[in-house]
């Protein structure tokens, strides 16, 4: 009975993890990297055709953006999730395969032209509708046995539509052991979700530290603040671009607009147009707008019954050829732009902010994660210059986050989480976060609350049975050579610089509550320093 550790280590993105028992082999997760890879992943050590089945925690590409290369390898197993969360992979995993087609398509025509061999996509969408056939939906709060010697239970966890905790009960040699993935655990009191549900009892927890060292804050009240930078951006004749993930945080965003149009909280700009700029947010709002209401939290569930469509309103333009889209761009009219992709990577957002990130008048809203290494990060940290479509452009536009949004709980709601167990597990694994919030975390639920927990590295095995590691590796940082000029000690030195540039954050991250002196000291030794290398 054994476990290894495999994506998502010290890292927010890419989860899946291998679990054995018996004649039994089993994945947790099959997710996609996004933003920079930190450090070295390892292979799945099990050929694809042998893994019975998958246990999806949720949708997002992060989770199961690598199920349709899985199936093109030769998995024919099961994928055992929620039916919302089927119905959402039904888009996102289909969409993610058009990506990856379209992606090759473009290199491939670049590589010919420079005599070399065509680029093959990573998948295709026949191994996205292949893998989809392999899905069997199931109902929260049912325990059901997947295997001879496997049972598992899914449990509400309120981060997005469908998303759950796992709990897993293994059996080998007449020996019962439970272990229990978090998955991502939402954060409380968010509009259209339930709050997570607690689990009473595991012997082995894993569960994730996206902000384990850090909070979101008093929990504002979103609509009032949201309306606030909507009528001081039009005021301005100025645009608010939100960066917004299509599935989940864009249908927070438009509930809280529905709210802000029905109070009628902007002054002078009433009639504003909302644009919806993602064909893939158009579908996963059908998705919402179809599913069992029972997985709604009580106010959402209150609007439906009165009549009233909790994500729809007057105003809203919903955005889907490529004419539409670039249509946007040429409406002078002050209005909002919800586009994907939610870190600014890909998508129609990188097209918006390359004509408003220039123009001081011009708010750009980030409502979510933003991963190491993406633009929707370097935007958050500061940048002055980004390069979209080749050519460099002035950050000028007021950069704004709306405090306390976001998907996931912060260092406190994780507690109440792991601390919602009846007894300590035996062990907590803790990943899903990047290397200081993960070790943070770990430190915390170790030395102030007397857990027993690691952070393990990718390739780390454990054995369940005997309750100890098999192999522990230490983290291997990736070497970013096409970046990197000068060789291997210039990506060392550069890997130094971002270990660094990390724990700056993090201490900045942290400094909420200092005093008034303290941070205008800090932050103009920060400002100093970043005028000093610009330079």
């Amino acid at each position: 009975m054994k476990v290894t550790f495999i994506g998502a280590l010290h890292e927010v993105t890419g989860s899946c993890t291998l679990i054995e028992c018996g004649h039994s082999k089993v994945l947790v997760d099959c997710g996609m990297e996004q933003g920079l890879n930190v450090f070295e992943n390892v292979e799945i050590p099990v050929s694809p055709s042998e893994i019975d089945c998958v246990f999806l925690t949720h949708a997002h590409i992060d989770h199961s953006g690598l199920l349709p290369l899985l199936y093109k390898n030769g998995f024919r197993g099961k994928v055992y999730s929620t039916e919302a969360t089927y119905n959402l992979c039904t888009i996102m995993l289909l969409d993610s395969a058009h990506i990856q087609e379209s992606d090759a398509e473009w290199k491939s025509r670049k590589a010919i032209r420079a005599g070399r061999p065509a680029v093959e996509p990573l998948y295709t969408v026949n191994d996205a509708e292949g893998v989809l056939t392999r899905f069997r939906p199931c109902k929260y709060d049912r325990k059901k046995q997947v295997e001879e010697d496997i049972c598992i239970r899914f449990n509400d966890m309120g981060h997005l539509l469908g998303s759950s905790s796992i709990e897993i009960w293994l059996t080998e040699d007449g020996i019962e052991k439970k272990i229990v993935f978090s998955g991502d655990i939402g954060n409380e009191n968010q509009p259209i979700l339930k709050s997570p549900k607690p689990v009473e009892e595991a012997d082995y927890v894993v569960m994730e530290s996206t902000y384990g060292n850090r909070l979101h804050g008093e929990r504002p009240e979103y609509a009032p603040a949201l309306a606030a930078i909507l009528q001081e951006t039009f005021d301005r004749g100025g645009n608010v671009v939100i960066p917004s993930f299509a599935v989940g945080r864009t249908q927070e965003m438009l509930y809280f607009l529905r709210q802000i149009k029905e109070e009628k909280l902007v002054k002078g700009h009433e009639s504003f147009s909302v644009y919806v700029d993602s064909p893939l947010a158009h579908e996963a709002t059908r998705v919402f707008l179809q599913c069992d209401t029972d997985i709604f939290d009580d106010e959402m569930k209150d609007l439906i019954h009165r009549g009233v469509n909790p994500i729809w309103f007057d105003g809203l333009r919903i955005s889907v050829s490529q004419q539409d889209s670039m249509a946007i761009n040429m409406d002078p009219s002050p209005k909002v732009i919800l586009s994907a992709s939610g870190m600014c990577e890909a998508g129609r957002i990188r097209h918006h902010l390359k004509h408003n990130l220039w123009r001081r008048e011009c708010t750009i809203l980030f409502v979510g994660y933003q991963a190491v290494g993406t633009l929707g990060r370097s935007l958050c940290e500061g940048a002055r210059k980004v390069k979209l479509f080749d050519e460099e452009i002035a950050v000028e536009a007021d950069i704004r986050q709306l405090p306390g949004v976001s998907g996931h709980a912060d260092r406190d709601g994780l507690l109440r989480w792991i601390q919602g167990f009846l007894k300590k597990p035996q062990w907590i694994f803790v990943n899903h976060g990047d290397d200081a919030s993960c070790i943070a975390f770990s430190e915390l639920l170790s030395k102030e609350y007397g857990y027993q927990v690691t952070a393990p590295f990718s390739g780390a095995e454990f054995d369940l049975l005997n309750g100890c590691f098999l192999y522990e590796p230490e983290g291997v940082p990736v070497e970013h050579k096409t970046v990197i000029p000068g060789g291997t000690k210039a990506a060392a030195l550069f890997a130094s610089l971002l270990h660094a540039a990390r724990r700056l954050m993090g201490i900045a991250q942290n400094s909420q509550g200092r005093t008034n002196k303290d941070l205008k000291k800090f932050a103009g030794q920060v400002e100093k320093l970043c005028d000093e290398w610009e330079q």
